[in-house]
């Protein structure tokens, strides 16, 4: 009997050993399973996650397109800048590029207020700020302004030790133009071009760069115009590198705003800037050679006119046409230091024009 209930004890023993094994097999098969789905599910859901950034991405950029106008299949197009309107171009300026000053057509400044005719600004450059904006970006004819655009192609592709021949077209100007002296077949370095250009504001000097530089005068115009769409000055249009009025050569305060600061990234300009006189050492043609003595055109750079207490002037640039009236563009410090750029076009003569720019200088110490 004993015997009989070991036997049977130990058959069930090895029965339950056996279900034992068999269900730890089949839990193993069922994890193995459960293992499988969920790599499976995980798969789908990052599948699924990975289309719909896909159609964000995707979406985002159609309305990014449409809501810009540009072509994003080319980094960069000098037409599509041109479609942007004035106020969306002041929004992308202020996303892509932090740095610039940007604000409307009037920024008020105390009791600062010039003639209607007038269009002015001052730039505050270390807080990237608008001071004070009249017709900032309203269209107005900028004279010899314009050679502030001339002498960046110059400080950018120029050799300013080469020798320039001077040719018949650069001295073949009127009466009245405003010119350094200079005839044809006169031979002086570049350098001593880009001085008479920027310091005596010469007309001749202006063409005689633009032909150096451009190849011709209407290759270099053309550069000038690339130039300005490169800088973000959309509402410029020149038609010569002098300033010499045309109908369609113009620009806006701003846009000489973007032109003198990015002139300021050149030493040759910024050294050139300082000078209230020049010398240039000109060889004729027939061998002979010649000093012209050359002063600034503008007042402060000769001492003719005081900036107010505190304000260094660095230099700029003049302008003077009977349609442009009187302009003056100006880089400027305060007495801690800070860089501000300070414009005024359409001025009625040259005491009104310096009476102005002080008022807008007088403001840059606060």
């Amino acid at each position: 009997m004993k015997s009989t209930n070991k036997k049977t004890a130990a058959k069930k023993a090895v029965k339950k050993k056996a279900a034992n094994k068999k269900a730890v097999a089949q839990k193993a098969v069922n994890k193995k399973k459960n293992r499988g789905r969920d790599h499976l599910l995980n798969r789908l859901f990052f599948g699924v996650l990975g289309v719909i950034v896909l159609l964000l991405v995707i979406l985002a950029v159609i309305v990014f397109k449409k809501k810009t106008g540009l072509d994003l299949a080319a980094p960069y197009d000098e037409d599509a800048v041109i479609q942007v309107s004035d106020g969306d171009r002041l929004q992308m300026a202020e996303g892509f590029a932090s740095d610039l000053c940007v604000a409307g057509d009037t920024v008020a400044l105390n009791d600062i207020s010039f003639s209607n005719s007038e269009k002015a600004g001052l730039f505050d450059l270390d807080n990237s700020q608008v001071l004070f904006a009249q017709n900032l970006h309203q269209k107005a004819y900028p004279a010899s302004i314009t050679k502030v655009m001339t002498a960046i192609l110059a400080a950018k592709y120029a050799d300013m030790s080469q020798e320039v021949t001077v040719s018949a077209r650069a001295v073949e100007l009127g009466e009245d133009s405003q010119v350094c002296g200079l005839r044809e077949g006169d031979v002086l370095t570049m350098d001593e071009l880009f001085r008479g250009m920027m310091i005596f504001s010469g007309n001749d000097a202006a063409i005689a760069i633009a032909e150096t530089v451009g190849g011709s005068v209407e290759n270099f115009v053309e550069m000038m115009n690339q130039e300005a769409q490169a800088l973000g000055a959309t509402n410029t249009h020149f038609a010569n590198p002098h300033g010499l009025q045309d109908e369609e050569h113009y620009t806006t305060v701003y846009d000489i705003y973007l032109m003198l600061r990015e002139a300021m990234n050149y030493d040759v300009f910024m050294d050139v800037a300082k000078e209230g006189y020049c010398t240039l050492h000109v060889t004729h043609k027939d061998g002979k050679s010649e000093s012209l003595y050359l002063s600034s055109t503008d007042q402060y750079m000769v001492g003719q006119k005081e900036a107010p207490k505190g304000v260094t002037v660095i230099g700029g640039k003049t302008g003077t046409t009977d349609e442009a009236g009187s302009c003056l563009a100006l880089i400027s410090q305060n007495s801690y230091g800070q860089p501000f750029i300070s414009i005024v076009l359409g001025a009625q003569g040259k005491t009104s024009l310096y009476d102005h720019m002080n008022q807008l200088l007088s403001q840059i110490n606060f």
